[in-house]
């Protein structure tokens, strides 16, 4: 696994026990999916507890107003990644295009080969959640999750699903894929919430 060069800590924005590298490790579980640029049998849905379910298409997301965010990143596997640049769609955006219900309070977003990860509606939909198609001014490579992925920076890098399909917005909160098997239920990299028991 390629790191890259390791910057000097930095104790503002370096959470406890994390390293600092400029590289960007791949790391999933499964297979790459790899769509050779036809996108034609790619859809993102959107249901649960919302008014108006949706089938997205790739053209009809890159329809909707595009999002900007840069942000430190941080993976449970103990690296941060400073200063990334993300261009995609926010996720309020979404939200509103939906209509999200009073009753939802949770989200569990799907991704390919049934992998799963769940987040409080309020993480969901912050300031600088998005669904990215772009990091650093380049498309996203098939191994960091082109065609989208979910960036939720605030939170373990986990929660940020790669290859996306499905968001649905539920009342209450269910176990993702790594939450199953003993990841934190949250996942605050601050409060090295890396565990269940954490």
């Amino acid at each position: 696994m390629y790191f890259g060069k390791e910057k000097e800590q930095n104790s503002d924005r370096t959470p406890p026990n994390q390293r600092v590298t400029t590289g960007w490790p791949v790391l999933h579980v499964g297979n790459v999916p790899y769509y050779e640029k036809d996108l034609s049998n790619w859809d993102l849905r959107i249901g649960g507890l919302v008014d108006r379910p949706t089938v997205f298409s790739f053209q009809e997301l890159l329809t909707l107003p595009e999002a900007s965010k840069r942000n430190d990143i941080h993976c449970v596997t103990g690296w941060s990644k400073f200063d990334n640049e993300w261009e995609g769609i926010a996720t309020r955006t979404i939200a509103e295009h939906v209509g999200i219900r009073k009753e939802a309070k949770f989200v569990m977003v799907e991704a390919e080969e049934g992998w799963t990860t769940n987040l409080p509606l309020e993480d969901f939909l912050a300031e600088t959640s998005l669904l990215a198609y772009k990091h650093n001014g380049e498309v996203l490579t098939p191994e960091h999750g082109y065609p989208f992925r979910l960036v939720i920076p605030h939170l373990y890098f986990w929660k940020s699903a790669k290859w996306i399909r499905a968001i649905k917005f539920r009342s209450e909160n269910q176990q993702g894929f790594w939450e199953r098997n003993g990841y934190h239920m949250y996942g605050d990299p601050w409060k090295e919430q890396r565990f269940a028991w954490d």
